[in-house]
C-alpha cells in the first residue's frame, strides 16, 4: 500500500509480526492480558494519541471493541474495523452471546466503516443490525506466487517431515480448536492404511488430537506440526512454512462447519491441490466454475473417508490454479481497502479530501490495532509501558 505502517498487537504477535518486522514495518506489542484487562485502554489511547494517526484500523473482536473506543478518546477522526471470524453461533471460535453482540454493536457506532472479508460475513453483520451502508466487503488476499507448486520443494519437504516419498498425504491448516473439527480429519486419515496427515496449527485441541491418533493406532501417520509461518520457511531454512507444506500434500481438507472466509482453502487451490471442504465462503459465494478443484462435502467421517479414498486410488495430481485465485489476489484486495480508507478519511471531522499517507496492517493470531497517518510527524510514538 502507498502508506507507512505502524502495527500494535494486543495479544500474541505470532510469526506474521516477525515477518512484518523483517520487512521494515514497526510492530509494537501491548501485552494485553485478556478481554477484561481494562488497564490496556489508557495505554492504547496514549499510543494512538502520540502517533497522531489520521486513521486507525482494527482487526478481530477484542481490537475492534478496545481500538474503536481508544481511537475516539485519542481524537482520531477515522476508524475502520475488519471482521474476520464471525460465524452464525460463534466469533473467533468462542460462543456468541447476547452480551458479546451488544458490546460489538455499541463499539461499531464509534467507527466510520466495517469491513467484512466475505459476502457471508457481510450478511451476518447486517443481520446483527449493522447498517448495510457501513459494511464494505474486502476479501482476504494472497500472493499466489508464494504457493506455486514446485516438485523439488515437494521432495525436500517430505524428506524434512519424515514422509515416505510416495505416500498419500492429506493436509489441513488452522487453529486446533473444536470448531475446526480436525478430530474428524484425524479419524478419516487413520481409516486409510498408508495415508499420512500433515496438520499445521496450534491450539487447545493439540494434546487431544495426539491422544486420538494414538488410540486409533495411527500416531506414526498423524503429523501435528504446530504453528508454521504462513508465508515461507523459517529464517534458518529448517522448518517448512505453509507454502512448502502445501507442496508436500496430495489433497487438502477443511472440515470446519463454520468459516468466515476460508483463506487456507484459497492458498491450497493456488498450490494446485484438490480441496475437500464442508464450508468455505470464499468458494461457496461464487459460481462453481471459479474453483473446479474444490468439492463441497458433508460433515460425516464416512463421507470424508470415501472422498479421500477416491483421491488415493486416483493417484497424486496437480491442478492449474483456478480463476478464484486471481480473484483473491492481494493487490486487488489492497486497492479495495484503500477505497474504504478514502471513504473513511473523507467523512472524518474537518476532512478536506482524502489523501493517502501512513497506514498499517493486521497481525493474524493476535488482535491488532493499526495506525495510519498521511505524513510522518515528529518522532515515532513511544511504546506502551506497564501491564495494566
Amino acid at each position: 500500500m502507498p502508506m507507512q505502517c505502524d502495527v500494535l498487537t494486543l495479544t500474541n504477535p505470532g510469526p506474521v509480526a516477525e515477518g512484518l518486522r523483517a520487512d521494515g514495518v514497526r510492530v509494537v506489542h501491548l501485552g494485553m492480558r485478556g478481554n477484561r484487562d481494562l488497564g490496556a485502554l489508557p495505554r492504547l489511547v496514549k499510543f494512538i494519541r502520540r502517533g497522531q494517526y489520521d486513521l486507525v484500523h482494527t482487526h478481530l473482536y477484542r481490537a475492534c471493541v478496545y481500538g474503536r473506543l481508544a481511537a475516539r478518546l485519542a481524537g482520531t477522526g477515522a476508524t475502520v474495523a475488519t471482521e474476520h471470524s464471525l460465524g452464525d453461533g460463534e466469533i473467533e471460535g468462542r460462543p456468541l452471546s447476547g452480551g458479546v453482540r451488544t458490546l460489538y454493536l455499541a463499539s461499531e457506532r464509534l467507527g466510520a466503516a466495517t469491513v467484512a472479508v466475505s459476502d457471508t460475513v457481510a450478511a451476518r453483520l447486517e443481520g446483527w443490525g449493522v447498517p448495510a451502508a457501513r459494511v464494505h466487503v474486502v476479501p482476504n488476499g494472497i500472493e499466489a506466487v508464494r504457493f506455486r507448486f514446485d516438485e523439488g520443494v515437494r521432495r525436500a519437504t517430505r524428506a524434512r517431515t519424515g514422509l515416505p516419498e510416495r505416500a498419500f498425504v492429506v493436509g489441513g491448516v488452522g487453529r486446533l480448536v473444536p470448531g475446526k473439527r480436525f478430530d474428524v480429519l484425524v479419524r478419516a486419515v487413520a481409516a486409510l492404511p498408508g495415508a499420512h496427515l500433515l496438520l499445521a496449527g496450534d491450539g487447545p485441541e493439540r494434546a487431544g488430537l495426539r491422544r486420538l491418533a494414538a488410540e486409533l493406532g495411527a500416531q506414526s501417520r498423524i503429523h501435528l506440526l504446530g504453528e508454521r509461518d504462513p508465508l515461507g520457511d523459517s529464517a534458518d531454512g529448517r522448518t517448512p512454512g505453509i507454502p512448502a507444506l502445501l507442496a508436500a500434500m496430495d489433497v487438502f481438507v477443511s472440515p470446519s462447519r463454520e468459516e468466515a472466509f476460508g483463506l487456507a482453502v484459497v492458498e491450497a487451490l493456488a498450490a494446485g491441490l484438490p480441496v475437500l471442504h464442508v464450508t468455505c465462503p470464499a468458494i461457496d459465494d461464487l459460481p462453481a466454475a471459479q474453483a473446479p478443484g474444490a468439492r463441497r462435502i458433508g460433515t460425516g467421517t464416512e463421507e470424508l473417508v470415501a472422498a479421500l479414498r477416491g483421491h488415493m486410488e486416483a493417484g497424486a495430481r496437480r491442478l492449474p490454479p483456478p480463476q478464484v485465485v486471481r480473484r483473491y489476489d492481494i493487490a486487488r484486495s489492497a486497492r479495495q481497502l484503500l477505497d474504504v480508507y478514502d471513504l473513511a478519511l473523507s467523512a472524518a471531522p474537518g476532512a478536506t479530501g482524502a489523501t493517502r499517507g501512513r497506514a498499517g496492517a493486521a497481525v493474524p493470531g493476535g488482535a491488532a490495532v493499526v495506525g495510519a497517518r498521511r505524513e510522518p510527524v515528529g518522532p515515532e510514538p513511544a511504546e506502551p509501558t506497564g501491564t495494566g
